[in-house]
């Protein structure tokens, strides 16, 4: 399977080492609206680059596309491949708004292809221990779960600069980038979500 990465940003370097290694996957390009980026990642791989995706789907014609790129660009690019038929996994969040989340799915319906939601918290180990202890019955059966986290990062002035300096003005920025991990953790470890609500300060 023929995989092209569109993103080449700090979390898009785990995707790029993923596909490379994946047996049956091959990743054939990079694309980045920033050239020195998508150059500087393919060369990793001995790879094409790109700063433009229409570009890199008209040269290497891919099986799949990894879009792995901040929430307000998710929509064109799912539409994209979409047009051209081609199936794709999209990072999270899938958009900044419900309204447009719902706009990503219709465009890849409108075409019949394939939209899978990136979400890889649930796969951590210690999350498939804790189904595994589940599904053993060890528990009994369980009526609640809880998390807490003290995150060392994303405090000061210049958190995330670095990384995804986007995070900084994100608005409902631990809602929208960090608990949507935990409601599919607890989606995994309990079934389906019959409702969510949060009390925030």
């Amino acid at each position: 399977m023929r995989v092209v990465v569109i993103g080449a940003g700090y979390f898009a370097q785990f995707h790029h080492e993923a596909w490379a290694r994946l047996p049956g996957a091959e990743l054939v390009a990079i694309a980045d609206l920033d050239g020195d980026k998508a150059a500087e990642a393919a060369s990793t791989y001995g790879i094409p680059w790109f700063s433009d995706h229409e570009e890199m789907f008209k040269a290497v014609k891919p099986d799949l596309v990894d879009i792995a790129t901040p929430p307000a660009s998710h929509l064109e690019l799912v539409t994209a491949a979409a047009e051209r038929g081609l199936p794709a996994i999209c990072q999270k969040p899938l958009a900044p708004t419900f309204q447009e989340a719902r706009a990503v799915v219709a465009a890849a319906e409108r075409k019949d292809s394939l939209l899978v939601v990136h979400e890889n918290f649930r796969f951590q180990p210690w999350h498939r221990q804790a189904r595994k202890i589940l599904d053993e019955g060890t528990l009994g059966e369980v009526y609640q779960i809880s998390f807490r986290m003290r995150p060392g990062d994303g405090q000061g002035p210049d958190a995330y600069l670095e990384r995804q300096p986007y995070f900084q003005t994100m608005e409902r920025f631990l809602v929208h980038e960090t608990a949507i991990h935990f409601v599919d953790v607890f989606r995994y470890l309990m079934g389906e979500v019959e409702s969510v609500y949060a009390d925030l300060t």
